[in-house]
């Protein structure tokens, strides 16, 4: 496997460069996954911000996903980004990955 930070892909809708916090590349299959990270620590509106970050992924020219982490996160926040589809708990992280690359 091969990790990149800040991977710069193309720019939003509204001019800035769009980069991509990680990304993984299985190296013997060329397979590639996006990789946001995000860190709510104590209750906030930081976590209003992850349904753009989904949003967001939607445009990337790879596959991704937003792995979060934190005791800050609202029960109807975790139910709606449990619900996408899109978003991975920290601890269930290696699980998902070993699923995704078939490892």
């Amino acid at each position: 496997m091969k990790v990149a930070t800040e991977v710069k892909a193309a720019r939003r809708i509204w001019g800035p460069g769009r980069y991509i916090d990680v990304v993984i590349t299985d190296e013997k299959t060329g397979k590639r996954l996006g990789v946001e990270c995000k860190y709510q620590g104590t209750a906030g509106t930081a976590e209003e911000k992850i349904p753009a970050t989904i949003q967001d992924i939607v445009h990337w020219p790879i596959p991704g996903i937003v792995v979060i982490d934190g005791e800050g996160f609202s029960t109807n926040m975790q139910g709606y980004l449990m619900s996408t589809g899109k978003v991975v708990w920290y601890q269930e992280l290696e699980e998902w990955l070993r699923l995704y690359f078939g490892l």
